[in-house]
């Protein structure tokens, strides 16, 4: 297992970051969430078109970067970083990662960006839940309600779970189209919006079934949990970061604040939550790179650790922020939102350490 970053990553890190940092600043994302518009799809386009950065996870001859999860894990770093308002979770990750286990080529529609996906299952989502069952597709003809969707006010097409005559399936239904209603959610998260996908006999290509259906539904949930922990440590890391530089200048009692040691000894324990957040981050990612067959008990170490890691960094960062912490025009607000979201999206820490239990045959308490 290698947790390092390689020079083509550090290179990719470089190009995303200044992007983010002329077009996603703390002032610019506050400003946006507060409009019709909250995602930032000129953003999102140049991530694709200019940067490359969308089809990461897919191959070359589909039209994409041929690269895979270690890269695309510095991306989300990054892009939590910003919390930058994008769909790169719902269609980078969650409707590619499907399409590519179910081996259908519209999949090189997502690589550039011009088109955008998800997948239609709830945000909370784990990746060892059982199939959906909330969708029922009879003779291409899709019925049912999904809540709490990814992305889906943006989104061009989903991957959808549905059972049909045979059992188990994952259809693609173009957006927005008959018998097709989203319906927004008011979110916490003011920078990443979720929304309940209606059916009513929508049409529906059917792009796997059976065994091959799960396995794919499965292997996204577990890419989009494994990367999702790069995004909280990106999360974390800012928080972190931010804060340090604010003790700095913060002056107290004639001192700066971070020479009191209660203060010190705070960030100490933030720091060494965060560094070990990396380890199981990078872990998952390189894990799901390699193939590993211990992929999904450290996708599960990660879920849980990272969730916690990103909350607590947040919290620490407004307590030590202080009255400007709590403000509306401090960006801090949007990183807690993002971590408290996130520590719910495709599955809690309870439920990856419930997942790791099974995995490792420890006995229940």
């Amino acid at each position: 297992m290698n947790l390092l970053y390689g020079e083509v990553e550090d290179d990719l890190r470089a190009g995303v970051r200044k992007l983010l940092a002329s077009r996603c600043d703390p002032a610019a994302v506050l400003a946006r969430a507060e409009t019709d518009e909250p995602y930032d799809l000129g953003v999102w386009r140049t991530l694709g078109t200019e940067l490359g950065v969308v089809g990461l996870l897919v191959p070359e001859d589909l039209g994409g970067a041929g690269a895979g999860p270690r890269e695309t894990a510095v991306v989300l770093e990054e892009l939590g970083r910003a919390v930058a308002p994008v769909p790169f979770l719902g269609s980078a990750v969650l409707a590619t990662s499907a399409l590519l286990a179910c081996e259908d080529e519209a999949v090189a529609t997502l690589a550039d960006g011009t088109c955008t996906g998800t997948l239609g299952v709830p945000l909370t989502t784990p990746p060892a839940a059982p199939f959906p069952a909330g969708v029922h597709a009879r003779r291409g003809a899709l019925s049912g309600r999904v809540g709490s969707v990814v992305d889906l006010e943006v989104a061009d097409l989903v991957v959808v779970p549905a059972h049909d005559g045979d059992g188990p399936a994952l259809y693609v239904v173009e957006l927005p189209g008959t018998g097709v209603t989203v319906e927004p959610v008011i979110p916490l998260d003011l920078t990443r919006r979720i929304a309940d996908l209606v059916l009513d006999g929508a049409a529906g290509r059917r792009v796997a079934g059976g065994e091959l259906a799960v396995a794919a539904l499965r292997a996204a949930l577990t890419a989009g949990a494994g990367l999702l922990a790069s995004e909280q440590l990106g999360v974390a890391q800012w928080c972190l970061d931010t804060t340090v530089e604010y003790t700095k200048t913060r002056y107290q009692f004639g001192r700066p604040i971070g020479s009191f040691q209660a203060v010190k000894h705070r960030l100490a324990d933030v720091w060494a939550t965060v560094s070990t957040a990396r380890a199981v981050a990078r872990a998952a990612a390189d894990a799901l790179a390699t193939g590993a067959d211990d992929t999904a008990l450290v996708v599960a170490v990660a879920g849980a650790y990272a969730s916690d890691a990103a909350v607590l960094a947040a919290e620490e960062c407004i307590q030590l922020h202080g009255g400007i912490g709590m403000t509306w025009e401090h960006p801090a607000h949007l990183y807690l939102a993002r971590a408290k979201t996130s520590q719910l999206a495709l599955g809690t820490p309870d439920r990856h350490r419930t997942a790791l239990a099974d995995l490792v045959d420890l006995p229940p308490a």
